[in-house]
């Protein structure tokens, strides 16, 4: 009776720290971070998000349950007054997420080395492959601009590719020793960092030939600290790369970063650089522009919405043309190119949708509201607003506010987080308390939806906070 005992109460304590093992995933296992929500008792509990069983979230649930059922054998063996033994037991499950944390740096060394083990796995498959690396970074357009140049590549050569936004060291490695065949031509690797030092790690780590910064901007600003720190830790792919480099220059930032870099380089995106598109109309069906690369002028259409969308196209039509693509399989793959998933995805039926769930930065915002405009109806935008933006926050979504005044019919704010200064900017920009709602949860948002929907709208769905955002 006494194992049982035992083992019932370490497995409840498990079950229970489960969702500390997902907001641990949502920060990306940071244990710093984790500490500072303890602190803060700021957990993700909603049911956004699901807890991902991956191997590492296995091994952390099987440390942690031989440690509560350690714990618990001591207890109910030493202890034999009933009273002490239920005030102990509950004061173990009120300190449960600082006991969790005990299983987590327990496990840390184990995660190190299989961590270092893999990532030297991946360096060998890479060394004995004949495939160029091109790394994309930047502040937002990284993943758009990966999924473009990989339709544009397939057309003539063998390419692989980071799945979905991933661009941490382990998916990476992933996708090398799991996806990367002995054909392929070129791999193409999304790297993200949201400190100094990590873009540099995945660089070293792929052996990079061909490097893409696209726009810079202040998102991450509350890890980093300011642009400038934001502009090195992107400068550290040109800093690890042995090829050419394609700049995105609609940022300032990317910009400077041309100017700085002192090897093979190309601008695109602006006028009169090496390419860069013109005579651009949009419409709810897509848009129409003139393609310049090199001089050479041809036209081009696309389903893809938004101005951004023809930057991004602009960014890997070039690469592709730096990297042996001919300017007909270039022209013939933008108008088959398919949709992002959540970055200005558009989906019709009774209304139009406008999916663009996976944008965080305020250019996109505005980009996306430029869209909408192209679209009969009315005009409806849900949003939680922009985080990650430290001191900024506040004035930054007061602006997106006012923004979303100009143009929407009707504002459902999302969460509590930017809640004031979103409604704030939307009432100083001329919206009246009709037009504006409220949704702390995902069924609160589609009851509103239910009953101010009409036939023809377009509703814009910007941005999407995970559960351990509130």
């Amino acid at each position: 009776m006494l194992l049982l005992y035992t083992a019932i109460c370490a497995l409840v304590l498990t079950l229970t720290s489960l969702v500390f093992i997902k907001n641990l995933q949502l920060g990306n296992y940071k244990i710093k971070k984790y500490i500072k929500n303890i602190f803060k008792f700021n957990f993700a509990v909603g049911n956004k998000n699901k807890l991902k069983f991956t191997k590492r979230a296995i091994r952390l649930i099987f440390v942690n349950f031989l440690i509560n059922f350690s714990l618990f054998l001591i207890i109910f063996y030493l202890i034999e007054n009933l009273l002490i033994k239920i005030i102990i037991i509950f004061a173990i499950f009120i300190t449960s997420p600082y006991l969790f944390l005990t299983s987590v740096l327990l496990i840390q060394p184990c995660e190190i080395a299989i961590r270092h083990h893999y990532i030297k796995l991946a360096k060998n498959k890479l060394k004995m492959s004949s495939c160029k690396k091109i790394a994309i970074t930047g502040s937002f357009g990284k993943t758009s601009t990966k999924n473009i140049l990989y339709q544009l590549l397939r057309q003539e050569f063998d390419v692989c590719s980071t799945p979905k936004s991933f661009n941490t060291p382990m998916v990476i490695c992933k996708t090398i020793l799991q996806d990367l065949k002995e054909t392929e031509d070129f791999f193409i690797v999304e790297m993200g960092a949201r400190n100094v030092g990590e873009i540099k790690f995945l660089a070293k780590m792929v052996g990079v030939d061909f490097g893409i910064i696209t726009p810079i901007g202040n998102c991450h600003l509350e890890t980093f600290g300011s642009v400038e720190k934001i502009e090195d830790a992107k400068y550290e792919l040109c800093e690890n790369t042995t090829g050419p480099m394609i700049f995105n220059g609609k940022s300032k930032s990317t910009r400077k970063l041309f100017k700085r870099y002192p090897y093979k380089k190309y601008l695109v995106c602006t006028k009169g650089g090496f390419a860069y598109a013109e005579d651009i109309k949009c419409n709810e069906n897509g848009s129409h522009f003139i393609l310049v690369i090199d001089g050479k002028r041809f036209p081009c259409k696309t389903r893809l919405l938004g101005h951004s969308s023809i930057d991004n196209i602009v960014v890997g039509a070039a690469m592709a043309y730096i990297l042996g693509e001919t300017l007909l399989s270039i022209q013939k793959a933008i108008e088959k190119l398919e949709q992002t998933p959540h970055r200005l995805q558009l989906i019709r039926g009774f209304v139009n949708i406008i999916d663009d769930s996976y944008n965080s930065n305020l250019d996109g915002f505005q980009e996306a509201l430029r869209t909408i405009q192209t679209f009969s109806g009315r005009k409806i935008v849900v949003s939680p607003g922009i985080v990650e933006l430290g001191e900024k926050q506040s004035d930054t979504n007061i602006k997106v506010g006012k923004e979303v005044a100009k143009i929407a019919d009707i504002f459902v704010i999302m969460n509590e987080t930017n809640k004031t200064a979103l409604y704030d900017g939307a009432k100083s920009g001329g919206m009246g308390k009709e037009q504006i709602f409220f949704a702390k949860t995902r069924q609160q948002q589609r009851d509103i939806l239910k009953t101010i929907l009409q036939k023809g709208d377009c509703v814009l769905f910007e941005n999407d906070f995970p559960d351990n955002i509130k």
